[in-house]
């Protein structure tokens, strides 16, 4: 079975994971700057990037010696090259292109959404015909799946994803970062009744979203009674997650029955919330559907995700050439448009130390 390294970066993980086929993990890491960001109350691209070009070669290195392999012993290197930070994304690309070019071997450039979208499915060699609801920090969208490769966009947000609204809303409350933990948490405790917040869209007749309009009620909700006693906070937290979770649930399965799936599927991180899942869940038993989340480890941003969806990419391909060692100046070239001159040197030495270092002779 192939063996792949996969390294993701589009947002603020840094991750390598090592898969043989679609299921033998032999390495999963990831480094997380959410305690850095934390301090910002969201994620800042440059620091974000910066910290990518520290953590990458540790992070690579640690994967490697975890799955007790050398980078010749590779079929390919895959990395996420979007969507996503653009400064970040550069960091795993260039290393993943850099080794590839130094090991002679295949890369594989693989969407971060689609990682997502496949998670759900992780070990399958075969993914089923379903509805899927891809749901984190920067996207919402509902997908028609036939299988792989195969998919057809429903709706999106129209402005703020779920993820988004939920950071920005507990940063409104006084709450940390990751905002979706910390309102999931207190709700835990509150009553989703107790106030009313809107449900966007939830009646428009497609299959779109939109959250700026509840972010804006809770700010408006906020200004005409101050800041929410202690007390009150896990009701106002529940309330609006209940509001959130409404329309998702409304619209994910409307679509179900619209394209006659069977199957369902939620994922991203903000599939980790315990409401959703337990709601989803509940409604599925009821509708005879069956629902699938991403096994733990893989409901946030991972490389592992990236692996699953890169072994399948592998497998659908009838060849893939070596990444050749003349693509360096063309990449080093299409960097530089986009890259302040910091970020200019520092990835070139970045990638020439993956180069030098597993260079074939």
């Amino acid at each position: 079975m192939p063996i792949l390294l996969a390294i993701e970066t589009s947002c603020d993980e840094t991750a390598a994971a090592v898969l043989r086929g679609f299921e033998g993990v032999l390495a999963h890491e990831i480094f997380s700057q959410a305690e850095i960001h934390s301090h910002f109350g969201g994620v800042v691209p440059e620091v974000a990037s910066r910290n990518h070009l520290v953590s990458a070669p540790v992070i690579i290195d640690s994967a490697m010696e975890k799955a007790g392999l050398r980078i010749q012993d590779l079929d390919a290197i895959a990395a996420t090259t979007g969507p996503g930070l653009a400064s970040s994304l550069l960091v795993g690309a260039a290393a993943a292109k850099g080794l590839c070019i130094g090991a002679g071997k295949p890369f594989l450039a693989i969407n971060h959404i689609e990682g997502h979208l496949l998670s759900p499915f992780f070990g399958h060699e075969t993914i089923p015909p379903h509805t899927a609801l891809v749901v984190s920090g920067g996207h919402t969208l509902l997908l028609d799946v036939e299988g792989f490769g195969r998919y057809r966009l429903l709706g999106r947000t129209l402005d703020d994803a779920a993820g988004e609204a939920f950071d920005k809303v507990a940063k409104l409350f006084g709450l940390g970062y990751p905002g979706g933990i910390e309102i999931d948490r207190m709700a835990r405790s509150g009553n989703p009744a107790r106030f009313e917040f809107p449900r966007g869209m939830i009646d428009s007749g497609d299959l779109d979203f939109s959250f700026s309009g509840l972010k804006t009620a809770v700010r408006t909700f906020l200004e005409k009674h101050g800041t929410p006693a202690v007390v009150d906070l896990p009701d106002i937290c529940a309330s609006f997650q209940a509001a959130v979770i409404d329309v998702l649930i409304s619209k994910l399965f409307k679509a179900a029955r619209q394209n006659s799936r069977r199957v369902i599927s939620l994922s991203g991180g903000v599939s980790a919330n315990s409401s959703l899942r337990s709601r989803s869940i509940e409604r599925a038993a009821g509708e005879g559907l069956e629902i699938h989340f991403p096994p733990q480890g893989l409901l946030t941003d991972n490389a592992l995700m990236i692996a699953f969806a890169a072994a399948h990419h592998l497998a659908a391909s009838s060849s893939l050439s070596p990444l050749r060692s003349d693509s360096v100046k063309k990449m080093l070239s299409e960097l530089k448009k986009h890259l302040f001159p910091i970020y200019d040197s520092l990835l070139t030495d970045f990638l020439e130390t993956c180069f030098n270092q597993f260079a074939v002779a």
